[in-house]
């Protein structure tokens, strides 16, 4: 590390209608006057339904060292809920990443003061998964007392699988005499679930072929 730079991580992330282009020269402009080099950037549209460990954040996370530093521009960057940003937060404390934001000028890092708030922010994480939880557990058990049937009922398959929308190339392929075997390796599934798939969404005709039903 030179004495007159600090190594930082920038995080411009999106939503909709919001650009990363900005906080990028936001954060570009604050690494200048800190004079802070930025060895990686991270670019992302949160998504409310990935787990940090398939975003583009996570797979940063992972390569990130102790005292190396997390740039946003405000917290709520990292995530689309308060029990995403709660978990980035807590596992970057907990493993001594400082986390600098730019307009809320948050200096998270290793001192004592940061420990308390990781402790918080891994008790908050907690206390919103188990309210989510609870919510879903109420929001069933109305359901149910109501009278509506839950899950898919007994005997429907379903409508979308894996190989949904691959019709047309099974079909060519199956045409050609290709095993079913070749079939999964081809399109990156289980053999079984092209034999599965064949037998609820294909027939063959009298002279072997197979069309969709």
């Amino acid at each position: 590390m030179e004495t007159s730079t600090l190594p930082g991580n920038g995080f411009p992330s999106s939503t909709a209608g919001s650009p990363v282009e900005n906080q990028r020269f936001e954060i570009n402009h604050f690494c200048e006057k800190q004079e802070i080099v930025v060895n990686r950037w991270i670019e992302e549209t949160v998504s409310g339904s990935k787990n940090i460990e398939e975003r583009q954040l996570g797979k940063l996370l992972k390569k990130m060292k102790k005292d190396d530093i997390l740039i946003c521009s405000e917290l709520s960057r990292l995530g689309r809920n308060l029990l995403m940003i709660m978990g980035v937060l807590n596992e970057c404390m907990n493993r001594d990443i400082k986390v600098w934001t730019i307009k809320d000028n948050y200096r998270l890092g290793s001192d004592i003061n940061s420990k308390v708030l990781a402790f918080a922010f891994g008790l908050s994480a907690e206390i919103e998964r188990n309210l989510i939880s609870q919510r879903t557990k109420e929001a069933l058990a109305r359901k149910k007392a109501e009278g509506v049937i839950l899950g898919r009922p007994v005997g429907r398959k379903s409508a979308k699988t894996k190989l949904t929308g691959q019709e047309k190339k099974i079909k060519e392929l199956l045409d050609k005499r290709v095993s079913h075997s070749a079939i999964a390796r081809i399109l990156g599934v289980h053999r079984l679930t092209v034999a599965k798939f064949v037998k609820e969404r294909m027939v063959e005709r009298s002279d072997g072929l197979k069309v969709l039903k």
